[in-house]
Formats: structure tokens, C-alpha cells, sequence
């Protein structure tokens, strides 16, 4: 029986900025940095005070087990074109984490407004896959 979701992954075309991105714009911790004997680089981070979930910052790059070199162009070109919806990032105070990740330079593409669930803002990371920054309604003061 599945019990729960551990791990997500992220598609990313440079691994060391994706890095810096999460850990120094976001505020999130590296969980695993290891490189494999075959030079397969597993990257994960998590946010701060959510260690049950790793997100894998996984290069796009040929890998024999499921990327072929058509694949990687159709991630690479999504990726520029900035349309992978990602997730949800949850936050107690959507106006104040917005300033704070602005003026770390995150690169907002709209920024907080009412809506029916909460305040939300929409961001892209340094890759091209973009994010809900949200406050759900029940956390709202």
C-alpha cells in the first residue's frame, strides 16, 4: 500500500543554479548532492521544516531510462517557453513572502491577489517552471 508522496521532480537544464536558486532565493535546504559512479547527479531540496519531501532537481539530459534526445528537446523547449506549471508553495503570508523573494530578484508573474482559495502571486524559478506562492484563506488573519 502507498503510504505517501516522498519525493517530486523538477526538470532543470543546469543543476548548480537551479541549486543556488532554491537554497539561496527560496530558503530551502539540500537534502542529497551525490554524484553516481556513472556521473548521475541526484540533487534534492526541501523547504525548510518539511523534511518528508525531497524535490529532485533532476538535469534534463539523455538518460537511458526514460529521456531520449527528443524528449530533452521538448523539456528544453517548455522549459525557455516557461509553461511547466510545477506546484503549489504554501506560505502564512503571501504579501510579505512575495517582497521578500522579489527583492531576492525571483521573477514574480503576477503578484498577490484575492482569490476564491486565498492570496496567491505566481513565480517562475531561474528555469522556466513556475509556481503558485499561496495563502489559503484559512491562514489568512
Amino acid at each position: 500500500m502507498i503510504q505517501r508522496l516522498s519525493h517530486a521532480t523538477l526538470f532543470v537544464e543546469d543543476q548548480d543554479a537551479a541549486r543556488d536558486f532554491y537554497v539561496n532565493k527560496l530558503g530551502f535546504e539540500v537534502r542529497m548532492d551525490q554524484t553516481m559512479d556513472n556521473g548521475f547527479r541526484w540533487l534534492t531540496v526541501s523547504p525548510k521544516g518539511q523534511p518528508d519531501i525531497q524535490i529532485v532537481l533532476m538535469k534534463v539530459a539523455v538518460n537511458p531510462f526514460f529521456l531520449d534526445a527528443e524528449s530533452v528537446a521538448a523539456l528544453q523547449l517548455l522549459l525557455r517557453k516557461g509553461v511547466l506549471g510545477a506546484g503549489v508553495f504554501q506560505t502564512s503570508d503571501c504579501r510579505k513572502t512575495y517582497e521578500e523573494l522579489s527583492d531576492k530578484g525571483v521573477e514574480f508573474k503576477s503578484p498577490p491577489e484575492e482569490r476564491f482559495y486565498g492570496i496567491e502571486a505566481l513565480f517562475k524559478d531561474n528555469c522556466g517552471n513556475w509556481f503558485s506562492l499561496t495563502e489559503p484563506k484559512e491562514m489568512q488573519k
